[in-house]
């Protein structure tokens, strides 16, 4: 089974922000693969699917970006997935609107939720997927996350999305981390 964590924060104000990014992507997968999140266990709302014979288990943690570990880990522990099984996809802000980075391991480069999720796994050692938000130039960081991509910046994040939703599968394919860098970044 491999897992794919989007993350985000919970709550209709959060909907459509760029700190939300995550969500989007994973939300975006489950339509695309018609499995609704129709089930709430430690502390995040599920959905599941199976890709050329692999299951495929989607999760939105509900405890809020800062502290996502708290839901993954547990939910790592009960279903035993492995982390090599494990893919969490978040915003980047030292990425362009409209680009994606997979990525290996590595440390949180200032997020919230990558931090709690190193805390709790205890490794930096997990796939990531990048998606772009672009970096703030007039206003604060918090208050840039929290908002919605612009008229401009739209079509260059669904794109983003798209690509991102082909590189998922490609992993859940058994692509390597290597190659998947090759093909996206």
């Amino acid at each position: 089974m491999k897992m794919i964590v989007g993350l985000g924060n919970i709550g209709t104000n959060y909907d459509g922000t760029r700190h939300n990014t995550g969500f989007m992507v994973v939300d975006e997968f489950a339509r695309i693969h018609q499995a609704p999140f129709s089930k709430h266990q430690m502390e995040a709302s599920l959905a599941t699917t199976v890709i050329n014979g692999e299951k495929v288990l989607l999760v939105k943690p509900s405890t809020y970006m800062n502290d996502s570990g708290r839901a993954v880990r547990p939910l790592l522990d009960y279903y035993k997935i492995d982390i090599a099984d494990l893919i969490v996809v978040y915003d980047d802000m030292d990425l362009p609107v409209g680009k994606i980075r997979f990525r290996k391991k590595g440390a949180a480069g200032g997020h919230n939720g990558i931090k709690s999720l190193i805390s709790h796994l205890k490794t930096q050692d997990f796939d990531r997927l990048k998606v772009g938000t672009d970096h703030p130039q007039k206003t604060t960081v918090v208050n840039y996350v929290l908002s919605k991509f612009t008229a401009t910046q739209q079509p260059l994040f669904d794109e983003s999305v798209d690509h991102s939703i082909s590189g998922l599968e490609d992993w859940v394919n058994g692509m390597s981390i290597a190659d998947l860098m090759n093909k996206y970044n």
